[in-house]
């Protein structure tokens, strides 16, 4: 049975074949060939990933990260839909499920939302339900440099803290438009934002996410 981070592995080869190298997307300062490279060096060279997260480390991974954007853009499609080295943690089927469903559905959506005719993709209610998971679980994390209070909630009533504080500003809507609007992708997630006008405007400007 096809793993949910495999489908959406298989999804966005697709749409960055699609696009071609050049289209825009929506990671600020990428186009679709960066995108893809991004995904290749995070899956293959640990030895520069960790500049994802850790700032002494960037220069390495831009360094790197160039070097494989400078490759045909065919190969890094082909090394995307092939997936991460037999050796890779990535290649254990737990470890690629729980650390890239999001990364590849968000990066998918980054094609997609990229592109001036998109339309929302309607999810199936198991892969909603996974994504709404892994989001309860990492919100504080996501919504930590929120400027006010910040509660994700679903249309059926479920909600998750992102970060607390006052004024509260109460973010709605399902769990694939909640995971981009806190994976710093507001002004491309369907979502309706109550509270305090002033508040909500800064949480729409906020830098939330991993990185930032």
């Amino acid at each position: 049975m096809s793993t949910h981070a495999k489908r959406e592995r298989l999804l966005l080869a697709d749409l960055l074949e699609a696009a071609g190298p050049d289209a825009p997307t929506l990671c600020e300062g990428w186009n679709t060939r960066d995108l893809a490279a991004h995904v290749v060096v995070r899956e293959r060279r640990p030895d520069a990933a960790g500049g994802i997260l850790l700032g002494a480390l960037r220069s390495r991974l831009e360094r790197v990260q160039a070097e494989f954007a400078a490759k045909p853009y065919e190969e890094l499609i082909q090394l995307i839909r092939t997936g991460p080295p037999r050796m890779s943690p990535y290649a254990i089927k737990p470890v690629d499920e729980g650390a890239n469903t999001v990364e590849f559905y968000v990066h998918a959506e980054d094609v997609r939302r990229a592109q001036p005719d998109w339309t929302p993709r309607e999810l199936d209610p198991v892969f909603a339900d996974a994504l709404w998971s892994r989001l309860e679980k990492a919100a504080r994390l996501l919504g930590r440099k929120s400027p006010a209070g910040l509660v994700l909630r679903r249309p059926n009533g479920q909600t998750a803290v992102a970060h607390r504080g006052a004024p509260v500003v109460t973010v709605t809507g399902e769990p694939g438009e909640l995971t981009l609007f806190t994976f710093g992708r507001q002004d491309a997630a369907r979502v309706e934002l109550e509270g305090d006008k002033d508040a909500i405007a800064k949480v729409h400007e906020a830098r939330l996410g991993l990185t930032g």
